[in-house]
């Protein structure tokens, strides 16, 4: 009971993992405007405290300019107290007579001593009115704890937002390393399943040919036998999924060429599918069970798109030693460009009976398998859609690219 508890637990937390998103968002958002918010209150009282320190110390010296009781006690419990807020006393002519709590260089020279409280006092002008005494001004600026807790709000919100983005990086990482599992373990299980039955069909199919009914049925014979390959090779493909997949140098237009004879008796007869290889010997570091499957996904949705009337045109050249580009461009009715990035979400589907895996399972193949890239080139509504295949030409190692260097690019 209890791990059917957690389990359900886990479901929830799983499957509204945005509105969890949006929570921690919000309230690291509240948090730091709070935090914000109350600092900058903090400094406010601090500064008005520091003011009205610095006027009784103004007080203080005119007090003890006229007056020579009690001068110890005001020096001692007044004056000698501030030992923070930087203060220049000058003159009727801004000459600096008297200073408190400036730093200056260890062994400063008087000359370098003036320079320093000319720059200070430019400083204190700046930031406060000076508060007159007796035949001279009071100057001065914020305390160096003061100025920490200005800016400590704002080092507070970034570490907040590193954080959070830590934060998101991580929950996103273990999503996609759950969904990693689940792909997997599901198409391992579908493997798994699929070999019984499959081993029992070549066996029937065996005895059929043996059987008298061989001459009169060969040619429904033959079409099992090809569904039944095609099975083999569909738990060959979701038996790559599963685990890491062969990659190695193929002939391009062969694999296509493959796939396109096999899809052609299948899909409707109003569908023109051509091939244009400008160099039928292109290779690309390729599974070629796993690349037949992207090639049959892309041109059933193409059909679909087309509603079973148009043409598909597969186009085949080689960018250079590193990279094979594989254009396929249908007549379908397109799509807009807010859809370009949508189509490869997983569930996303515009058929009523979809399972919008299509193309979902095609980007995962490309571009987790075979280290290339698969997007929407461009697309017109009511005039089809091209989808870019970039794959790597080369045995040399692997290539980094982005799916833009490739869009404006016509062959």
């Amino acid at each position: 009971m209890k791990n059917r508890l957690q389990d359900f637990t886990y479901l929830n937390l799983y499957q509204n993992s945005n509105q969890i998103k949006w929570i921690v968002v919000i309230c690291s958002v509240v948090i730091s405007f709070g935090s914000i918010f109350y600092t900058n209150k903090l400094v406010e009282e601090l500064k008005e405290r520091e003011k009205r320190q610095i006027e009784l110390l103004a007080r203080a010296l005119e007090y003890a300019s006229l007056y020579t009781d009690n001068l110890t006690f005001i020096n001692q419990e007044i004056i000698q107290q501030n030992t923070s807020i930087p203060v220049i006393v000058v003159d009727k002519e801004g000459t600096p007579i008297e200073y408190r709590n400036i730093n200056f260089r260890k062994n400063s020279s008087e000359e370098e001593k003036n320079e320093k409280l000319a720059k200070e006092l430019v400083k204190m002008k700046t930031e406060y009115d000076p508060i007159p005494i007796e035949d001279a001004m009071v100057y001065y600026r914020n305390s160096e704890l003061l100025t920490s807790l200005r800016f400590y709000p704002y080092v507070q919100l970034s570490v907040i937002l590193v954080f959070g983005f830590l934060a998101y990086a991580v929950f996103n990482q273990s999503k996609v390393a759950e969904q990693n599992r689940v792909w997997a373990g599901l198409t391992k299980e579908t493997a798994h399943q699929l070999g019984t039955p499959i081993a029992s069909l070549m066996a029937w199919i065996d005895y059929l040919r043996n059987s008298p009914v061989w001459e009169e049925n060969k040619e429904v014979i033959e079409e099992m036998d090809k569904d039944v390959v095609k099975l083999r090779m569909v738990t060959e493909r979701f038996s790559s999924i599963g685990s890491t997949p062969s990659i190695q140098p193929e002939n391009v237009f062969l694999v296509i060429d493959d796939a396109i004879n096999y899809l052609r008796p299948r899909i409707s007869s109003k569908v023109e599918i051509n091939i244009n290889g400008y160099a039928n010997h292109i290779e690309a570091l390729i599974n070629k069970p796993l690349f037949e499957w992207v090639i049959e996904n892309i041109c059933k949705n193409a059909v679909d798109a087309m509603k079973g009337q148009g043409s598909i045109s597969i186009d085949i050249i080689k960018e250079s030693e590193k990279f094979v580009i594989i254009d396929i461009t249908d007549t379908g009715k397109g799509m807009d460009k807010k859809m370009f990035k949508k189509v490869f979400i997983p569930g996303f589907t515009t058929r009523q009976r979809g399972w919008g895996l299509g193309l979902t399972l095609a980007k995962r193949i490309i571009e987790g398998y075979h280290k290339g890239k698969i997007f929407v080139k461009n697309s017109e509504l009511g005039k089809g859609t091209t989808f870019r295949i970039v794959l790597q030409g080369s045995k040399d190692g692997i290539s980094e690219f982005k799916s833009e260097d490739f869009v404006g690019q016509s062959i």
